[in-house]
């Protein structure tokens, strides 16, 4: 069932046509990947769909009680509203019940004594049963924990960047909604957490429509792709992988196409320039066929990157990092590097947010001075850096105009000479575009064009910080197919997981504890081995807690405790079904139903350990009958 159909629909800037004519529909449960080169209009196609942007022209249709919820690149929340108040805003029957019940609960810590705050409480327990609302509140409370965000009562305000993308991602989700559409959700979220929201999407229990420069997060999520190109809409059912073989199918069919249209021109031609004698009206009729075909155009020049290879000559000696570490507020981010770093190298840096990355590849840029140790640079090396957050860029310039500040020339290693505007062609920004202001180009057309500019400097050592967030999916696979051709060093901080596996050749991982490990090998098989070591460390920890070898006869103590263990096993049991009971009864005390679960897993942990105890000694018992 079509939950959004949408006609026509037509949306531009200035003189600059971001789409028209796209026409498409959104069906109950569909997991829609958004993708297309930046600049395309993606986040406005999401605006639109999501009210917040007006269409300039068509139509969409949805039912009269439909509702999107959106999530934007960067989170929009109120300043002085509680991560809960931020949570549960909306209209919805369950929402309101929420901020009262958890308003009232925060009273109580407040002033746990008063008669009014108790009765408010009651109150708001009471609607929380009858709205149903206690499922919901458990929910909330397990995606907050699981984006780690524990702190419910701070404000916004209070919040650091990351910690308030975390917050819109949990109010995007937990708000009840037909059409979920997300711009960008992974950039800055650690691996694990990718991994928990891939699964939670699973579940979700709306359609979704995404934007994302994860390929990994795109490949598992979605059954269908929309791919914006050249102002029009292209339609694939599957996920990120199928898209590629259909995709590549659909240029190859253009091609043949375009082939069998310059063949029929060229009969076409042939026969009006022998001037065979025919009517004139079927000269005629000819003639205009001729120049139909003519200005037939077929989609066959596939837009993409193309960055010529250029770099300044890199000598043996590029890096040594000795005894370096980092002091800061107190405590050491990391300590002890050394490394040498060779011609040819490709390191990712990793670690969990506020382990230092950035703060390494700028000690090893020499852009910062590291607390201890030192970093030897070679005389040859010139430093490229891509940062996460780069300068702002002029609006008042032209595109043209800011890159050949860099170069008006580059040579590529093959000796050829290539302009900037040639250049900035391979990159995206057709020539009628090279005069555009920067701005009136989107964000991620700005951060292209910074890539283009640090690219063109001729680098031979290549730093990227984050260099997958804001670009698109076919900015990145050029992105790649470069660096595999760059003659240099290219040291990158990134989580995106298949970009890290695409480049990296080895990686210097640093953890929450301060330490740092280097492993010699692609990103996954790091994750892999980790999560191999988790395992081993709880089947470690299980087999120290294994019961003791059998003894051959009971000890006094064995026998005492033989004389009252089914009693004790009994007693348990009984309490475990009196816990079930009060449950049951509790009704809207969700505080003393949280309390009694708690005490039911630990007598369920209680009577396990007493059952095995029980095998135990009444394997004993026989062993000592049969003797």
């Amino acid at each position: 069932m079509s939950i959004v159909i949408a006609e026509n629909l037509a949306k531009g800037y200035g003189d600059k046509t971001l789409f028209d004519q796209l026409s498409f529909t959104v069906e109950e449960g569909e997991r829609i990947g958004l993708i297309g080169v930046n600049g395309t209009g993606k986040s406005s196609l999401l605006k639109i769909l999501a009210g917040i942007e007006s269409k300039d022209e068509g139509d969409l249709h949805h039912a009269k009680d439909f509702h999107v919820e959106y999530l934007p690149q960067e989170p929009e929340l109120e300043e002085d509203k509680t991560v809960f108040e931020q949570i549960y805003y909306g209209d919805s029957a369950v929402m309101k019940v929420l901020r009262r019940y958890e308003k009232a609960l925060q009273q109580t810590t407040v002033s746990p004594e008063d008669e009014d705050v108790q009765e408010e409480l009651m109150k708001a327990q009471e609607q929380m049963e009858e709205a149903g609302a206690w499922e919901a509140s458990t929910e909330a409370k397990k995606v907050l924990t699981r984006l780690g965000i524990e702190a419910y009562d701070k404000k916004a305000s209070e919040l650091s960047g990351g910690q308030k993308k975390r917050v819109a991602i949990a109010k995007a989700l937990l708000q009840p909604a037909d059409l979920l559409l997300l711009d960008e959700p992974t950039n800055h979220l650690d691996n694990e957490t990718i991994e928990w929201l891939e699964e939670y999407l699973g579940q979700y229990k709306g359609a979704l429509m995404l934007v994302t420069h994860d390929r990994y997060f795109l490949n598992r999520v979605t059954n269908k792709i929309f791919e914006l190109e050249r102002g029009e809409l292209y339609q694939y059912e599957g996920n990120y992988e199928v898209f590629l073989q259909k995709k590549a199918e659909r240029e190859e069919l253009e091609k043949r196409r375009e082939q069998k249209h310059q063949n029929v021109l060229k009969q076409e031609l042939e026969w009006l320039k022998r001037g065979v004698k025919a009517r004139g009206t079927k000269q005629k009729a000819r003639k205009q066929r001729v120049e139909a075909m003519k200005e037939q155009t077929f989609e066959t020049t596939k837009e993409e990157a193309d960055i010529a290879t250029a770099s300044t000559r890199l000598g043996k000696q590029v890096m040594e990092l000795e005894e370096v570490g980092q002091e800061f507020e107190g405590r050491f981010l990391f300590r002890h590097i050394n490394d040498l770093i060779v011609p040819g190298e490709r390191i990712g840096i990793i670690g969990p947010n506020g382990t230092g990355k950035t703060t390494l590849l700028n000690i090893m840029a020499q852009r910062r001075e590291p607390t201890e140790g030192s970093v030897t640079i070679g005389s040859t090396v010139k430093i490229g850096y891509y940062k996460q957050d780069h300068e702002e860029l002029d609006g008042d310039q032209t595109v043209i105009g800011y890159i050949k500040e860099t170069a008006e020339v580059i040579s590529t290693k093959d000796g050829q000479e290539v302009t900037a505007e040639q250049m900035l062609e391979r990159f995206l920004f057709q020539r009628s575009h090279q005069w555009t202001y920067i701005r009136r180009l989107s964000g991620g057309e700005r951060r292209r064009l910074y890539l283009l500019k640090v690219l063109m400097e001729e680098p031979n050592v290549l730093f990227l910080d984050e260099p997958t967030n804001d670009l698109d999916t076919e900015t990145l696979s050029v992105l790649e197919d470069y660096i595999d051709h760059f003659p240099g060093v290219v040291i990158t901080v990134s989580h995106d997981r298949y970009f890290l596996d695409r480049i990296a050749d080895r990686l210097i991982a640093l953890e929450s504890t301060g330490n740092v490990q280097k492993f010699q090998g692609a990103y996954s098989d790091y994750l892999e081995e980790k999560k191999e070591e988790k395992k081993k460390v709880a089947t470690t920890s299980g087999e120290k807690q294994q019961r003791p070898k059998k003894k051959k006869k009971l000890s006094y103590q064995d026998q005492q405790e033989w004389k009252t263990i089914e009693d004790d096993i009994m007693a348990i049991e009984t309490r475990i079904e009196e816990i079930e009971k009060e449950i049951n009864d509790t009704g809207s005390n969700f505080d003393k139903a949280e309390a009694l679960y708690k005490e039911q897993q630990e007598k369920e942990e209680e009577l396990e350990r007493k059952m095995e105890r029980w095998e135990e000694l009444s394997e004993l018992v026989e062993e000592m009958e049969r003797s």
